[in-house]
């Protein structure tokens, strides 16, 4: 048995195929990347390597709260969606009493918040926020335009009546009368 070499140390044993350290051929045939050195298996229990009270996995911030380079913060495109949702509603229920009126005046606050929150460049949706906008006038203009035609009915209908009553009679003397003839 031959002794150890020129410097006194035996040389490493040779590297079986597919033993540590051989490249591991990953997606489209590229090797994959090396894991980091000293990291077999699975990481470590996040108990062990976090200050007590914090939660989730280390390396890893919670939802929306990092703001580094290279995130942004997610648009906030509520106050546009709800302005052509009630934009929406309030034309097509505009004949329940008032309803598309106070509606499309909704659709029309919520979508100039909206709009100016776009311009701010908080949100994405100009023009979800513009078609709230114009939906919500459609709708009072509508509703408005329905209300103002029922009351003049009622109203005018409560006339008629009056007067059928001071002409004297009954408010029935149009109705069909049947007599026998015997």
């Amino acid at each position: 048995m031959p002794g150890p070499g020129p410097g006194g140390e035996l040389p490493p044993p040779p590297i079986a195929p597919g033993g540590p350290g051989t490249p591991v051929p990953g997606p489209y045939g590229y090797p994959a990347p090396a894991p980091p050195a000293g990291t077999y298996g699975y990481p470590g229990h996040p108990a062990a390597t976090q200050p007590a009270g914090a939660y989730g996995y280390p390396g890893y911030p919670g939802y929306g709260t990092y703001a580094g380079p290279g995130w942004q913060q997610a648009p906030s495109n509520g106050l546009g969606v709800t302005a052509l949702v009630l934009g929406i509603i309030s034309v097509v229920l505009f004949c329940l009493w008032g309803l598309g009126v106070v509606l499309g005046v909704l659709a029309l606050v919520f979508g100039v918040l909206g709009r100016k929150k776009a311009q701010r460049g908080e949100a994405d949706n100009h023009g979800v926020a513009l078609a709230g906008i114009i939906l919500g006038a459609v709708g009072i203009v509508v509703g408005g335009a329905f209300l103002a035609a029922m009351i003049w009915t009622i109203t005018t209908a409560a006339d008629r009546s009056d007067q059928r009553d001071e002409r004297g009679g009954d408010s029935f003397d149009t109705s069909l009368v049947v007599t026998s003839h015997r």
